[in-house]
This record gives structure tokens, C-alpha cells and sequence, in this order.
């Protein structure tokens, strides 16, 4: 389990974490989200002891990781997957890793193979393209067989294949009791992929919560109505204040009520309909919702 305790780092006049608690427990994914410049990167770092807090402090399985003996038995960690020696290859990158942290070298071999690297593991790093990065980053995270991952955008670079293994892994990892923490920009991924989320904004706990309690909060139902008959269709809705909206295919798309009060208004009004679905919740609108005031930095467009 990780443990962040009234977490503070402050650079100069900026503060970049402020007074930040939260626990990420096992046995589930948990996306930990937030607008550029929240402090995720900032948190992650003082969690693997490269960053020293200006007060608080974080405990992985009791202990701040400073005091952990052989970190890659307890830790695995994705920060930046370019950061290996560019002319080192993968299999004598992570043989040095293992030796490091006492890890049998036949672990290596084990990684290699559960990462896709095989075929490119006498090549040199910095051969490699992003995607392939990601996997060697990946496999030296997995290499002490860990109790606890921190992954920082690790689909980025990996082809469709790859997203759906990384996702696959991940959740397989946590169904094994393994604490796993993952901070993307991708949205409709980690949907897929997380069973509860942690949002920071400007350095603040924004949220704390399972994936669909924070969906059912901060989105509104919405609901796809396809009719011969639009027009008669849309004032029904309209008039009994539920906003609607053009969707694809000429059909409708209403929002704030759920398909029972919609079925119920069509019923009581006679109208012919071919379709009424109610539309998944989208886990960008929500986020975009919860932290629209605690964006740092603004395109344009959007300041407007």
C-alpha cells in the first residue's frame, strides 16, 4: 500500500503539492489523474525518494522508500522511459538493474519475454523507438517482481496491441493483491482500465473515489433517442426541461434525464421511436467538469 501524508513541496513562491493525503490500496488499479502542472509528476517522484518534500511524507508497505534495502523487490517504477544509457542494451540494462537489487539473472530472461522484448534485447536502447522504450521501461519496473507499481503514462508510444497487453497486465497484477498506481492523460483508456481514481488539482485532492461513483458525480444522464417523428419528438423533451442536443444519424441526444423519464414522456405522448439508449458516461466530461477551474495552462481558445 502507498500512503501520502499531508504531502507539501514548495519551489521558491510556487506550490506545487499542497498538504496532499491520499492511500492507494491492492488489489485494484488506481488512475491517479489531473490537469498539466497538478503536481502528479511532482508526487511520484517524492514517492521514489528523488524529490525530498518540503513537509509531509509518503510510506510504501510502512516505509518511506529512502529506507527500503532492495527497492526493486518492494517498488517497480515508469517515470520517463528514456532514461536508460543509449549505447547499454536491454538485456545489460536490466542485468545491471538486477545486480543492484540482488535479483537472479534469470529474471531478466523472464521479463524480456513477458514484456515483447525478445527480439530486441541485444539491441542498444538508444536504438529503440518510443513504444519499444516503454517496454524495456516496463519490464525494469516489473523486474523485482514487486508488490507495489507507479507507472506514469505507460501506453504512451505503444501500438494498439501493446495498450491492450499493458491493460491486461495491469489489471492481472492487481487481481494478484499488487498495489497499482497509474497517472495518464488518456482518458478513454483509463476508463478501461482503472477501478478508482485519485484527481489533484494545483497540488489539491480533488477527488478520491471509485471509477463509477466519480462518473454518476460529475456527469448527467444522457440518453440517444432515434424517431420518424424529430421535431414533434424534440418539443416533448424540451418542454419538459430536458435539454437536447443533435446527434449522429438524425438522431437525438437528450441530457438530464434518464431513459425511464424519457420512455415515460414518449408513452404519455404517443410518439413513435426506433431507439432510446442511454449513453455511457464519459470519463473526460467528468474530469474536465471537476477540474475546469484548476487547469494552470490554458490554449488560447480556451481562455477565451
Amino acid at each position: 500500500m502507498i500512503e501520502v501524508c499531508e504531502l507539501t513541496k514548495r519551489y521558491g513562491r510556487h506550490t506545487a503539492v499542497d498538504t496532499l493525503s491520499f492511500q492507494v490500496r491492492p488489489g485494484r488499479v488506481t488512475g491517479f489523474l489531473g490537469p498539466n502542472g497538478a503536481g502528479k509528476s511532482t508526487t511520484m517522484r517524492m514517492m521514489l525518494g528523488l524529490d525530498r518534500p518540503t513537509s509531509g511524507d509518503v510510506r510504501i508497505d510502512g516505509l518511506p522508500y529512502r529506507r527500503l534495502r532492495e527497492p526493486l523487490h518492494t517498488v517497480g517504477a515508469l517515470l520517463d522511459a528514456r532514461s536508460v544509457h543509449g549505447n547499454r542494451t536491454a538485456r545489460a540494462h536490466l542485468g545491471w538493474l538486477a545486480r543492484s537489487n540482488r535479483i537472479p539473472q534469470r529474471r531478466v530472461r523472464e521479463v524480456i519475454d513477458l514484456t515483447g522484448l525478445g527480439s530486441a534485447a541485444d539491441k542498444r536502447a538508444g536504438t529503440f523507438s518510443l513504444g519499444m522504450s516503454q517496454r524495456l521501461g516496463i519490464a525494469a519496473a516489473l523486474l523485482g517482481d514487486p508488490a507495489v507499481l507507479l507507472l506514469d503514462e505507460p501506453v504512451n508510444g505503444l501500438d494498439p496491441e501493446g495498450i491492450v497487453w499493458i491493460r491486461r497486465l495491469m489489471k492481472d497484477l492487481a487481481a494478484e493483491g499488487r498495489t497499482i498506481l497509474v497517472s495518464s492523460h488518456l482518458m478513454s483508456e483509463t476508463a478501461l482500465t482503472v477501478d478508482h481514481l485519485i484527481v489533484i488539482g494545483r497540488g489539491r485532492l480533488l477527488a478520491d473515489t471509485g471509477l463509477t461513483d466519480f462518473l454518476d458525480r460529475h456527469t448527467r444522464p444522457c440518453v440517444r433517442v432515434r424517431s420518424p417523428e424529430p421535431a414533434r419528438l424534440r418539443a416533448v423533451l424540451t418542454d419538459a426541461g430536458i435539454r437536447v442536443d443533435d446527434g449522429a444519424d438524425g438522431s437525438l441526444v437528450a441530457t438530464g434525464a434518464g431513459v425511464e423519464r424519457i420512455g415515460e414522456l414518449i408513452a404519455a405522448h404517443g410518439v413513435t421511436v426506433h431507439e432510446v439508449t442511454r449513453q455511457p458516461a464519459s470519463l473526460e466530461e467528468a474530469f474536465m467538469r471537476l477540474t475546469g477551474e484548476s487547469v494552470a495552462y490554458r490554449s488560447g481558445e480556451q481562455q477565451r
